[in-house]
C-alpha cells in the first residue's frame, strides 16, 4: 500500500536503466536493472538514488527489489471498434472477414451511445492497467467521422486529467483524392488530431500518397499509416509511402503500423525498403497480437509463421520500432485486455526479443511517448510526473512469466484503483443482437 501522504519514499526498486533519464551514474544488472530509491513529493519524483540501507525520515515503502515501470503508452488502437465479437464474431478468422464483419456492425450499431460507452470500456481498462496516454485510430468514411469524433471529443474532455487521448482518422487513402476526404482533413486539422488511413497495392497508390502527403503538409499534420498488413511479397506500400516523404521532404512525424509483408519478402527489397523508412525518419509500430491472429490464417493448417515484421533489422538499422495493442475483443482480434504489459509481454515471446532484452521495455513506454510528441511521459526522472506501474516480480523472467494482476499503479504519485470493467456493463450493447 502506497503512503497518502504527498511526501514518501519507494525504496528497492528494480527500475530498467534505459526508463530512467541521466542513469549514468547507475549501477547495472545484466538485465539491464538498476536498483534504486525513488523519492516522490507533491506527484513528481524528486530524488533517484542508488538503494541503501538508511531509513529515510519520512514514509517509505520496501519493494524488495519489485520492478517500477513508468506508465504504458499505446500508440496504436482502434477504440471505435472494441469489445463486439460477442455480436459480431469472425468466425472464420481472416482479415477479409474481419472487414466485412467489422464494416457490417459499424453500418448498424455505431450511434452515440454504442460509440460512447465501449470506447470508454477500453479506456477504463487501459486506465487501470497503468496506460497514462492512447493514440486511437477511427474509423471516418461519410457521416461516421462526425460520430465518431464527436464522441471521442468527449471522452478527450472527461478523461483529460487522467489519461491522455490521441485520433487518427482512418480512411483508404483514395477517400483523400475527393471532397469528402478534404473534408476530413479540415475536421482532423481542427480537432488537433493525426490524419491517417490504410495503404492498399494498387494502379493509384502513388497518387493517393501524394494527396494525402500535401493535406497533412497544407494543415501541418502528422501522419499515421496501416500499411502491408499481409503475407504478400509483392506488397510494398512502406517503401512507397518512405519515397514519398523523401520526395515531399515531409519534416512532420511518419508512423507505418503492421509492415507484416517486410518479413517474407526477399532480402534485396527488405533491405531497400529499411534504408528508404531510416532516411525518412519513420517510425514502426508492430501489432504482435492482432497480426499473429490474423496472418497466415487457413482452414484446417496450421499458420508457419508470426504475422510480425523485422522488428530487429528495423531496430538495428536506427529505426524507431514500438509495440501496441492494436484491437481487443473484435473482429480482427478476438482477445486482448488493453494492457501495456500483455503487449510487451507477447512481443518479447512472439519476436524472441529476449536474451538479450535490451531497451526493448521502451517500445511501450519511452519510444511511443517520443513520436506521440509526449516528452514528459513513459520514462522515469527527476521533475517528472510520478506515474508509475509497481509489480511484485523482481527480474524480466518473473515479470514475463505471470499477468501481474496485482500490480500497483501510481498516477501523480498517489495510488489509483485498479479495478477492470466488468464485461456485463455492455452486455445490453453487444449481447442477443
Amino acid at each position: 500500500m502506497i503512503p497518502k501522504r504527498d511526501r514518501y519514499w519507494l525504496k528497492n526498486a528494480h527500475i530498467p536503466a534505459c526508463l530512467i533519464e541521466n542513469s549514468n551514474f547507475l549501477i547495472q544488472t545484466k538485465e539491464g536493472l538498476s536498483l534504486v530509491d525513488l523519492e516522490i513529493s507533491e506527484g513528481n519524483i524528486v530524488n533517484i538514488i542508488p538503494a541503501s540501507f538508511n531509513t529515510p525520515d519520512t514514509d517509505f515503502v520496501d519493494l524488495h527489489k519489485g520492478i517500477i515501470f513508468p506508465g504504458f503508452i499505446d500508440i496504436h488502437t482502434h477504440l471505435d471498434k472494441g469489445h463486439i465479437w460477442e455480436r459480431s464474431p469472425n468466425l472464420e478468422g481472416t482479415f477479409d472477414n474481419a472487414l466485412t464483419t467489422a464494416k457490417n456492425d459499424s453500418q448498424t450499431y455505431w450511434k452515440s451511445e454504442d460509440l460512447y460507452r465501449r470506447m470508454e470500456f477500453g479506456i477504463k481498462c487501459s486506465y487501470a492497467h497503468g496506460t497514462t496516454a492512447i493514440r486511437t485510430h477511427i474509423d471516418s468514411f461519410g457521416e461516421q467521422a462526425e460520430i465518431s469524433f464527436e464522441v471521442f471529443k468527449t471522452l478527450q474532455k472527461q478523461w483529460s486529467e487522467r489519461i491522455i487521448l490521441q485520433a487518427v482518422s482512418l480512411v483508404s487513402l483514395d477517400y483523400y483524392q475527393i471532397s469528402e476526404g478534404i473534408a476530413l482533413a479540415d475536421k482532423v486539422a481542427e480537432l488537433g488530431g493525426i490524419l491517417g488511413g490504410v495503404a492498399y497495392t494498387n494502379p493509384d497508390l502513388d497518387s493517393q500518397i501524394n494527396a494525402t502527403f500535401l493535406l497533412a503538409k497544407e494543415r501541418n499534420l502528422n501522419l499515421d499509416f496501416h500499411v502491408d498488413e499481409n503475407g504478400e511479397i509483392d506488397s510494398i506500400c512502406l517503401q512507397k509511402i518512405a519515397e514519398a516523404a523523401l520526395r515531399h521532404q515531409f519534416t512532420g512525424k511518419i508512423i507505418c503500423g503492421h509492415c507484416c509483408s517486410l518479413a517474407v519478402q526477399p532480402p534485396e527489397v527488405a533491405n531497400k525498403t529499411i534504408e528508404l523508412v531510416k532516411q525518412a525518419n519513420i517510425g514502426i509500430v508492430s501489432l504482435p497480437m492482432c497480426n499473429l491472429y490474423l496472418q497466415d490464417r487457413q482452414p484446417v493448417q496450421t499458420p508457419y509463421w508470426r504475422g510480425v515484421t523485422k522488428v530487429k533489422e528495423l531496430k538495428k538499422q536506427g529505426i524507431t520500432v514500438t509495440f501496441g495493442s492494436d484491437n481487443c475483443r473484435d473482429p480482427f482480434y478476438g482477445f486482448g485486455d488493453h494492457d501495456g504489459l500483455e503487449v510487451f509481454t507477447q512481443a518479447v515471446r512472439i519476436a524472441h526479443l529476449d536474451t538479450p532484452y535490451e531497451d526493448w521495455c521502451s517500445s511501450v513506454t519511452k519510444t511511443p511517448a517520443d513520436l506521440m510528441g509526449l516528452p514528459k511521459l513513459g520514462r522515469i526522472g527527476l521533475g517528472l510526473p510520478a506515474d508509475l506501474v509497481l509489480f511484485k516480480a523482481r527480474y524480466f523472467s518473473e515479470l514475463l512469466s505471470r499477468s501481474q494482476r496485482d500490480r500497483i499503479v501510481i498516477r501523480q504519485g498517489k495510488q489509483i484503483d485498479t479495478t477492470l470493467p466488468d464485461y456485463s456493463e455492455l452486455d445490453d450493447l453487444v449481447l442477443n443482437h
